[in-house]
């Protein structure tokens, strides 16, 4: 998968997640172009890195979302609706109630930032890419998170990208002049004074051309010129894409970063992606139609970014507005398709999921012949993937239950029968590629695996214990070294990292 594909699939999770509108991410990587730009012509280094070329202030601004589903159960937790509270707080234009509430959100920071770094490195995008993702929260007067660097500690790209971040959606939601009041009450707090006195002279042009689609304008191929028309707008689209063209990763990684919204999810999509396939190849698909229906099984879950973690907690009573956030799941991942330039037809059969055989599905309602055989596959996959899933106040059903259920929904007219016996008659499993740069050799021992595994599902130390047979101290001690050998303080980024490298399947 191209990683400029794999850049904007995850912003495009991370606007969901963020309960932004989807361009956010995109308008706010080419503001951050702009300030970066205009800092540099005035020579205003304020931060480590200062002297680094736009492009990669935009695609920092694409990624800094890119930790959101990680950290969700701990906002959910803080916040009651990790979505819905997300936007509440990014659209407060009260300094003192945002940065109060940003101080009790410390260990949600931390678990954001690391796994946003994991991205970046597992990308191969340049160290001070990396860096600056590992300190997103920090501040220039030292109080952000997740390390309470200061001033020139400070990446100078996390300054240009959090600026551009709120002139974008203070702009949006309250408009420019207010926009800039509630900015220059953060000046020389979270961000320097010179920079948004920088910012002020030009935001209000800036805004006209966002709002005109400047963000939307074709780039050129990494290294390529546009003559005598060389704007700076595309030479900073160009820098940015002449970051990432050579570069490649596994689409597995997107799927991962998907699955960590909630922890039972964990490796979900890897495993519809394999039912998937697998079926297929029981029905004759040909090889390039096996491909594409593995990586749709990979991109299923895009849409749900966009659903709050309360609407899976068990015992909850679902309302319409929740119903209809549900359903829009597989809309949004057909939205997500319009960005994937190499993964468009996955994306788009991604999309039919939730459809049924009867109609009873979402989005579209689709029914019977308007359902491709390769759509019919993946909603079989999910299904059965799904049943065999413990979930909140379901346990996971074995074989025969499942197969079971699934003959239930073949009878009902939901599934298709001939898709359904496909994915319940192959039991296998396979191991993701490990990402490339994972070249230095990582080794988990057996019971580290195993411990890994059982925390990365959401199991707590004593679950975990209760299930391996051993004593919470002796997980305690395996995960302790698990953690220290993959470089993670925390378990998103231990599962992260973990799954990428093919030490952990689940």
């Amino acid at each position: 998968m191209p990683v400029l594909d794999a850049v904007r699939a995850l912003a495009f999770v991370g606007d969901l997640s963020m309960g932004q509108p989807v361009d956010h991410s995109t308008r706010t990587g080419w503001l951050a172009a702009r300030i970066a730009e205009a800092a540099r012509a005035e020579g205003l280094a304020l931060g480590r890195d200062a002297d680094q070329a736009p492009g990669h202030a935009a695609c920092v601004a694409l990624l800094r979302w890119s930790g959101c589903t990680a950290n969700a159960p701990e906002i959910a937790a803080a916040l009651g609706d990790d979505v819905g509270g997300r936007d509440a707080m990014l659209s407060n234009g009260s300094a003192e109630e945002a940065s109060a509430l940003a101080g009790t959100l410390g260990e949600a920071a931390l678990i954001h930032c690391e796994v946003a770094g994991e991205i970046a490195r597992l990308l191969g995008l340049p160290a001070n890419i990396e860096r600056a993702m590992r300190h997103l929260f920090e501040t220039w007067d030292g109080q952000g998170k997740p390390d309470g660097l200061d001033g020139d500690q400070v990446p100078a790209v996390v300054f240009h990208v959090a600026l551009a971040g709120d002139l974008e959606i203070f702009s949006r939601v309250h408009g420019v002049p207010a926009a800039l009041r509630y900015i220059g009450e953060r000046s020389d707090a979270k961000y320097p004074k010179a920079l948004v006195d920088l910012m002020a002279k030009h935001a209000q042009a800036w805004m006209t051309a966002l709002d005109a689609g400047a963000h939307e304008a074709p780039t050129p191929a990494a290294g390529t010129r546009s003559g005598g028309n060389d704007t700076p707008d595309r030479r900073n689209a160009g820098d940015l894409d002449a970051a990432l063209a050579a570069l490649d990763t596994p689409l597995e990684l997107v799927a991962d970063v998907i699955d960590l919204k909630l922890p039972w999810m964990t490796g979900l999509s890897r495993r519809v992606a394999d039912a998937a396939r697998d079926a297929g190849e029981v029905l004759g698909l040909d090889a390039a139609a096996l491909e594409r229906l593995h990586r749709a099984g990979l991109l299923h879950g895009i849409g749900r970014a966009s659903v709050p973690n309360a609407i899976w907690s068990e015992g909850r009573r679902l309302g319409e507005a929740d119903r209809e956030k549900l359903r829009l799941m597989p809309y949004w991942t057909g939205r997500a398709a319009r960005r994937l330039s190499a993964l468009h037809a996955e994306a788009e059969l991604a999309s039919y999921v939730d459809e049924r055989m009867d109609g009873s599905g979402a989005f579209r309602s689709a029914a019977g012949v308007a359902i491709p055989m390769p759509a019919r596959v993946l909603a079989a996959a999910a299904a059965w993937v799904t049943v065999r899933t413990a979930r909140p106040g379901m346990p996971a059903l074995g074989t025969d239950a499942a197969r079971a259920a699934m003959s239930e929904e073949v009878a009902a007219g939901r599934l298709d029968a001939e898709a359904a016996e496909a994915v319940c008659g192959v039991e296998r499993r396979r191991t993701a590629p490990a990402s490339a740069s994972s070249a230095a050799a990582i080794t988990l021992s057996a019971r580290e695996t195993e411990v890994l595994g059982r925390i990365a599902i959401g199991e707590s130390n004593k679950e975990a214990a209760k299930v391996l047979g051993i004593s919470p101290a002796t997980v305690r001690t395996h995960l302790e070294s698990a953690f220290r050998k993959l470089e993670c303080s925390t378990r998103a980024a231990a599962t992260l990292k973990a799954m990428t490298m093919g030490l952990l399947t689940v």
